[in-house]
C-alpha cells in the first residue's frame, strides 16, 4: 500500500460515521496522516480517520474517476458500498502501524 505505481480511492469514517472520500498513491502514509491529524481540512475537523473502504487502481485516471463517482453518490449508496465488504465498519488500518500512531493521537471511536 505504498507508492508502488498503484493509486487508491479510500473512504474514512468518524466515530459518528461522518464520511470522507479521497485518493492517494500511498494509502498507508495517507491514512497515517489522517490518524495523526496532520492534514488540515474536513477530515481533521471532524476527526475522520477510520479506514472503512479502499479500492486499488493501476492508473491515476481510473482512481480519480472512481473518487469523483463516489463523491457524487448519496450517503445511502456510500454506506452500501462500505457494508458490502466491511459490514461492521472495522478500521481496516487498525494494525498497520504497530505503535507508530499513539493512542493519544487517535481518539477512541465508538463501534456502531
Amino acid at each position: 500500500m505504498t507508492g508502488n505505481g498503484r493509486y487508491y480511492v479510500y473512504i474514512l469514517a468518524s466515530g459518528s460515521r461522518t464520511l470522507y472520500t479521497g485518493v492517494t498513491n500511498n494509502l498507508k502514509r495517507r491514512v497515517r496522516e489522517h490518524k495523526q491529524g496532520s492534514l488540515p481540512g474536513f477530515a481533521r475537523k471532524y476527526r475522520i480517520h477510520r479506514l472503512v473502504h479502499f479500492e486499488s487502481f493501476a492508473d491515476v485516471r481510473g482512481a480519480l474517476v472512481c473518487e469523483k463517482r463516489i463523491k457524487s453518490w448519496r450517503r445511502e449508496k456510500k454506506v452500501a458500498l462500505i457494508e458490502r465488504q466491511n459490514p461492521a465498519w472495522d478500521d481496516l488500518a487498525a494494525d498497520w502501524y504497530d505503535g507508530e500512531v499513539s493512542e493519544k493521537q487517535v481518539p477512541r471511536l465508538r463501534s456502531g
